[in-house]
């Protein structure tokens, strides 16, 4: 395992919280001392505007500026995803702070973060998208504005949710002129797409205005004998009903289809050596004639909003989804000890079912002044109603070998089964409400200090019918949450912060001997600044935190235990700032040491996954002159050594990618695009749990011809 590097040595972080904060103190008032002069310089230059806030409404639920939140969060915008070309959720924030993606390799028809060390909820415009075991939604970019993110414990705004944090995918909306985007795209992997996107008002007075976005993309996936194609469709509407009242329809419809990608393979003939090489990256250990996935989602909602007067805002957000899934998917089950090397058995996921769910967020919002003070309130009282029905089979070992033989990793050949009997398949039930109260306050004095205090009340109950097993797992929770936090914002635009969130996620399954586990907790303390220079046009923030999950589910054997406790504490760096008016510039670092202990004891161990180190940098400069129109950009992600296994006992190496993109306007209208991420189409193993281990994905070029109007 290598030694963290010397002038990180400073950064030793205790298992104490409060020993964390002091240390790192002097490190985030180091910086905010040089931070300034270095932004001056540059501001005297003359020629970086004046910085724009960046307003999100996921950290706070309220619009507010990212700068005057004491809560971490990134934003990603349009701009930046079209810029980088981003083809999945999971792409998203590869060049921020905090989020690790792409370790389980090329998968396509799931979207994989671990944020801080955990997972996280992912929510679209507000409202959560269910996914429940291999019943995945998945957004589709091309539909996106932009994609926020919240890091860290967020129960008092949005209810059971891991401890990692929060991604919320926003649509795009109707707008107020007329405009449009035809795109056309080609790439490698047999990539095609077609894209339509067109708004504007209906109306001439302008009170109602429209947007229809079309999509239709085909691509190979990065294992042999897989794809997918996906049509996509999203209508939306948006109406001023009075002058206080505005009303937004938004409808999608997305289906998938294909075969799916699984990347499990073994620490044997990837990390390590065999006497028959190594088991090559594109090699597909399923079943292709066998497997499919077809996935149909859609969703109709609306977002009402209501200002009763210049103080009070009602709003309410409501949405009806279903997904309808079809999966057959085979995959290596765990290697053996067979004497030949060679071969590994394989298991089977076979699921044949529907979620249907609604979900409702209303809100009042309270906004007054004083001669010296500014308050925000906001009340809320959501609903989450979730109904999983279908079939599912999940076959291994010596149940699969009687339908599945073994296939050799270095020479796979196919069609070697027998297709399992429908009448294997048993049913699955499971029904799952919430509801919520919430009461989030943020008080500004001074023009200085801004506080935040929350609070929330969540019941949720859950039934999980096995017919398999005759046996109903019900969980009936209630939980409080907690948050709050301090922020001061200087003059020089340096803005500290001390902040403490909660969270928790009830399991609804039960243990060997049928009690409900408990719920899983989280809390973070973090300690932070945020600074937005003075004539410059961007921002950075650095933060410590202390995150600590308890009662997270431990394999031990053959069973599940509570016995264990997670915690991650780290530190981290991004921004994202104009140089100059030509040339942007984002980077980030995180440092996150990640760890699980057993049973209540003082020894602990690292948590497989997650490295320790982990940067980013992107950069982008518009030529002028003989080049105008021409924009260049380039960015490197480098993700330090982890481990897996049981014990840790697989050391994973680093690795460093490369990312191209380079566009030209060629006139008012017309633009090419052309990106290539993973550049030397670099062979790595992005990272190992505890029995498998994943190839990062290989080189990745498209070609993008757009006209606009």
């Amino acid at each position: 395992m290598r030694s963290v590097d010397a002038p990180l040595q400073a950064l030793q972080f205790s298992r104490s919280s409060g020993r964390l904060f002091a240390q790192l103190a002097a490190g985030l008032a180091s910086l905010a001392l040089v931070t300034p002069a270095l932004a001056q310089t540059q501001a005297d230059d003359g020629t970086v505007q004046m910085s724009p806030m960046i307003v999100t409404g996921t950290a706070l639920k309220v619009e507010t500026p990212l700068a005057e939140t004491p809560r971490p969060a990134s934003v990603v915008q349009r701009e930046e995803l079209e810029e980088r070309n981003v083809q999945s959720l999971d792409e998203t924030f590869r060049y921020r702070a905090g989020v690790l993606s792409g370790h389980y390799g090329a998968d396509n028809n799931t979207d994989w973060f671990k944020v801080r060390g955990f997972d996280q909820s992912t929510y679209q415009d507000g409202l959560r998208i269910y996914r429940e075991g291999y019943y995945q939604w998945l957004p589709e970019p091309f539909g996106l504005e932009q994609v926020e993110l919240l890091k860290g414990p967020a129960s008092i705004l949005y209810g059971e949710a891991p401890p990692g944090g929060v991604i919320n995918a926003i649509s795009k909306r109707p707008t107020d002129e007329a405009q449009g985007r035809i795109e056309v795209q080609a790439g490698n992997r047999d990539h095609r797409q077609l894209g339509v996107d067109t708004s504007g008002p209906v109306t001439a007075e302008g009170d109602v205005r429209y947007r229809l976005i079309g999509l239709y993309k085909e691509r190979d996936g990065m294992l042999d004998h897989t794809d997918n194609e996906r049509y996509y469709l999203a209508p939306s509407l948006e109406v001023d009903l009075t002058d206080a009242t505005t009303l937004t329809i938004l409808a999608s419809l997305q289906k998938d289809d294909g075969v799916p990608v699984n990347p499990f393979k073994y620490a044997y003939g990837t990390l390590d050596e065999t006497p028959f090489g190594k088991v090559d990256r594109s090699t597909n250990l399923s079943e292709p004639s066998y497997d499919k996935d077809e996935r149909t989602q859609s969703a109709l909602g609306y977002e009402l909003e209501h200002r009763l007067n210049d103080t009070w805002t009602v709003n309410q957000n409501l949405r009806y989804s279903h997904l309808d899934l079809e999966l057959r998917s085979t995959y290596a089950f765990a290697f053996p000890a067979i004497a030949s090397g060679r071969v590994t058995p394989r298991g089977l996921v076979y699921r044949d079912g529907s979620i249907e769910s609604w979900t409702v967020d209303n809100q009042l919002v309270g906004k007054w002044f004083g001669e010296r003070f500014e308050n925000t309130l906001l009340v809320g009282l959501d609903y989450q109603n979730q109904k999983l029905e279908g079939k599912e089979l999940d076959l291994y070992l010596g149940n699969a070998i009687e339908y599945f033989e073994p296939i050799d990793m270095f020479d796979p050949v196919y069609g070697n089964f027998t297709r399992p009997p429908e009448s294997l398949l048993t049913g699955r039930d499971i029904d799952k409400q919430q509801t919520g109260f919430y009461i989030q306050d943020q008080f500004r004095f001074d023009g200085r200090w801004i506080a935040l205090a929350g609070v929330r009340y969540d019941s949720a109950e859950t039934d999980n019918v096995s017919q398999a097993l005759g046996t109903t797992e019900r969980s009936d929770d209630e939980e409080f949450s907690f948050s709050g936090g301090l922020m001061y914002l200087a003059d020089n635009g340096i803005s500290p912060y001390l902040s403490y969130t909660e969270s928790f996620d009830p399991m609804g399954r039960t243990d060997g001997d049928g009690a409900l586990y408990d719920p899983v907790r989280g809390e973070q303390w973090e300690l932070g600044a945020k600074y937005t220079p003075p004539g410059l046009d961007g921002y950075v923030s650095a933060a410590v935190f202390d995150l600590t999950e308890s009662n997270p589910l431990v394999t031990e054997g053959a069973t599940q235990t509570q016995q264990a406790e997670r915690d991650s504490q780290g530190f981290e760096l991004e921004g994202i700032v104009y140089v100059t008016p030509q040339l942007q510039l984002t980077a980030a670092y995180t440092y996150l040491d990640s760890r699980v202990t057993k049973d209540g004891q003082s020894g602990d161990s690292r948590a497989a996954l997650i490295p320790r180190h982990a940067a980013s940098a992107w950069a982008d400069y518009s030529l002028g002159g003989m080049f105008d129109g021409v924009m260049l950009g380039g960015g490197v992600r480098y993700v330090g050594e982890s481990v897996g296994g049981n014990d840790g006992e697989y050391d994973v190496p680093s690795h460093t990618l490369v990312d191209l993109m380079a566009r030209y306007q060629l006139t008012r209208n017309w633009q090419a695009q052309l990106n290539v991420q993973n550049a030397a189409d670099r062979e790595y193993v992005a990272s190992c749990d505890s029995t498998w281990c994943y190839y990062g994905d290989e080189r990745t070029v498209l070609g993008s011809v757009s006209y606009l109007w």
